[in-house]
């Protein structure tokens, strides 16, 4: 029997979220002052490459690749987002978008290592 590795799965991406929810946080702080860059993490698919976690699917587009390795980097013009008067490349609605991804991210994860952990100690209860 394989080992079961959603355990690790599930803390790696909760601390993926925590970098990301940390440098969404910075953007908003920072969202009034001049010349600030907004940054964000790159996508968790690059973490799972970069640690040599392959996720099985059923289908080639069920996860899609990604070639970038997981760092902050900075974010250039996003959709209709420019550069605004004073330097500043915050979105405040495109902060606040991620903010809610961040956290449906972490409840869906979360609720995930709950189900299975309340299934691992039905099994072994009876």
């Amino acid at each position: 029997m394989d080992p079961i590795q959603l355990f690790e799965l599930a803390s790696r991406q909760a601390q993926w979220l925590t970098v990301r929810q940390n440098v969404v946080a910075g953007n908003i702080a920072n969202a009034n002052t001049p010349h600030y860059r907004a940054k964000d993490v790159q996508p968790f698919e690059s973490v799972l490459q970069n640690t040599g976690v392959q996720m099985a699917a059923t289908h080639r587009a069920h996860f899609t690749e990604s070639p970038d390795a997981a760092q902050v980097t900075d974010v250039g013009m996003i959709d209709d987002v420019a550069v605004q008067q004073s330097g500043n490349t915050v979105a405040l609605e495109q902060e606040m978008m991620k903010t809610g991804e961040i956290k449906r991210d972490y409840e869906l994860n979360s609720g995930l290592v709950k189900s299975f952990h309340r299934m691992m100690l039905m099994t072994v209860r009876k």
